[in-house]
């Protein structure tokens, strides 16, 4: 288990390859305020429902001054194909080697089908525009997930 981040610490940097094979760093946003949303894996019902209410908010949360990424294990050919399919208009990073997933808290045991597994915890971290944590969130619920940050973040 991966120890989880809180609000006020800095966020673990990264670089990772999006779905159009481009790298992307933490220091990319600098100076914005970023939504990173873990998710298992591409084309399953939860991801997908994850990622297409991220997808219908995306106007208003860019409209507040969010950004967001996805970040999952898939290779980035699995990502493109994702996105394309379900018209998805923010990045979606991988992570096969799960190194920024465990540096930010979102790699570790969960329940899956009544079984212990250990992968990733759908997990969603607001970055502030100076680097540091201002919400984090483990163990999520897809249905509903994007109107419950919203709320958080006042949003609403």
């Amino acid at each position: 288990m991966t120890n989880q981040l809180t609000a006020g610490q800095k966020a673990p940097d990264f670089e990772l390859v999006d779905d159009q094979g481009r790298t992307v760093t933490l220091g990319d946003y600098r100076g914005r305020t970023l939504i990173v949303y873990f998710f298992p894996k591409a084309e399953t019902p939860g991801c997908t429902t994850e990622a297409c209410d991220f997808r219908d908010n995306i106007t208003s949360l860019a409209s507040a001054g969010y950004d967001v990424v996805g970040v999952s294990p898939d290779e980035p050919e699995a990502l493109r194909g994702f996105r394309d399919n379900h018209h998805l208009t923010f990045p979606l990073l991988s992570d096969p080697t799960h190194r920024t997933i465990e540096a930010w808290g979102a790699w570790g045991e969960k329940t899956r089908n009544g079984k212990t597994v250990t992968g990733v915890i759908r997990s969603t971290i607001v970055v502030n525009a100076e680097g540091l944590v201002e919400l984090a969130k483990y163990h999520v619920d897809a249905e509903g997930h994007v109107a419950a940050l919203r709320s958080e973040l006042e949003m609403m």
